[in-house]
């Protein structure tokens, strides 16, 4: 008995593929032919080329649909298989929203505060009581926004307008505070700056009393929050007056950075004063920490005689002398904000 015949197969005994064509061992189609097999149905080197050009297309094809498909985020997860099992999310979306970029609305205490009305705090006070119209409704919700341009504000019956911005560069002398109130009536900067502007200004950042030098006063309070973060490095540059001279090993510890009680204390920059005695000294840096120039020098055993600053955002105190101030000019304003 064959031992083929309880297969599927012809009546030599030879099994039959899928295709119903017989298969042939290597070892009967060697002693047939005297050399290995050619199946008809095995592809040229020629055709594997054409068939992997083939694929290669149709992959870069599908490849590139689906990267549009993911831009424009219009197409089905069944459209494409994904091969981690999932489909990943545009990073970011085709067309901008340029509604949203270009909203020129603010909150209504702020609204107020920059009007010269109140401050923050007592604006959503009157809020709650009522006594705001926004376009003719009362408003006593608070977070409401108005546009500055097209909205109608009403306060005590008067309309309020949304007031210009106004940038003052003050050279501080010694003895007045870095406030807009003081409970103990001591002198503050504001009285330097009364009747300059009818609008309400404030300090941007903080001079200690016995600290004279640049002082720039603004109601821009985007600016004002801008240029007082350290992330975006609105430098000021100090020249500082000490009790004995700086020895080069404490500059170079300062140079490198010192830590305090409240954290690392980084200095950009540290020289000596050309032509001056070793006890004075320049120095550039961008953090605002309160008294943060005396305590670096404080710590390693100095004392801060006078403290001046000379630049602060670019700005020099160039024909300003100590008490007065000056507006900014559009291109000094226009600096600034590219900070």
């Amino acid at each position: 008995m064959n031992k083929w015949d309880n297969r599927s197969g012809d009546r030599s005994g030879k099994p039959f593929s899928r295709e119903g064509k017989p298969k042939f061992s290597n070892n009967d189609e060697k002693r047939k032919t005297g050399s290995s097999p050619n199946f008809s149905n095995k592809p040229s080197f020629s055709e594997k080329k054409t068939n992997s050009n083939v694929a290669k297309k149709k992959f870069n094809n599908q490849s590139s649909r689906s990267k549009d498909d993911v831009r424009s985020n219009t197409w089905n997860k069944s459209d494409k298989p994904s091969k981690y099992g999932y489909i990943p999310k545009p990073k970011y979306p085709s067309e901008p929203n340029v509604a949203e970029s270009k909203d020129s609305r603010v909150r209504l205490n702020k609204f107020l505060s920059n009007a010269g009305i109140c401050s923050r705090r007592e604006a959503d006070e009157l809020i709650r009581q009522g006594l705001v119209e926004v376009n003719g409704k009362i408003i006593t919700e608070l977070g409401v926004r108005v546009d500055p341009d097209k909205d109608i504000v009403k306060y005590g019956g008067s309309t309020i307008k949304g007031e210009k911005k106004v940038y003052i560069l003050l050279n501080k002398p010694k003895g007045f505070i870095t406030t807009t109130k003081d409970e103990k009536a001591r002198k503050n900067v504001m009285e330097l700056v009364a009747g300059a502007c009818q609008e309400r200004i404030y300090p941007v950042g903080r001079l200690d009393r016995q600290t004279t030098g640049l002082l720039l006063l603004t109601n821009d309070g985007d600016l004002a929050k801008k240029l007082t973060h350290p992330s975006h490095g609105a430098h000021k540059l100090y020249h500082v007056v000490l009790d004995k001279n700086v020895s080069p090993g404490d500059m170079e510890k300062i140079r490198k950075g010192l830590i305090l009680d409240d954290g690392p204390a980084p200095v950009d920059e540290i020289e000596y004063v050309e032509g001056k005695d070793r006890n004075q000294v320049g120095i550039k840096l961008h953090i605002g920490r309160n008294r943060i120039v005396r305590r670096i020098f404080e710590h390693l055993g100095y004392n801060v005689e006078a403290l001046d600053r000379t630049m602060f955002a670019g700005l020099t105190k160039k024909n300003l002398p100590r008490g007065h101030y000056r507006f900014l000019t559009p291109q000094e304003i226009n600096y600034i904000k590219m900070i």
